[in-house]
């Protein structure tokens, strides 16, 4: 599948990256200053080809920015 690609209110564009059936990945493209964003999909959907600009605009808004690298544990083997 393919990413989907989308502009947000400012008309900053994105491409929607389906990383797993609970995360999508927005990231930013052309001339889109802004970082990446993880978000989760709506629960009624996990296809961002069927869900209308607006409603993948509501999930950029509410995705949140660049995760942290995870540390490696001192304990793990």
């Amino acid at each position: 599948m393919g990413d989907r690609r989308f502009a947000d209110h400012e008309g900053k564009r994105w491409d929607v990256v389906v990383r797993s059936r609970s995360e999508w990945i927005f990231e930013p493209v052309e001339d889109n200053p802004g970082p990446a964003r993880t978000g989760a999909p709506p629960g009624y959907e996990t296809d961002p080809f069927e869900l209308s600009i607006e409603e993948l605009q509501h999930v950029l808004g509410a995705a949140q920015g660049p995760r942290a690298p995870r540390k490696k544990s001192p304990f793990a083997d």
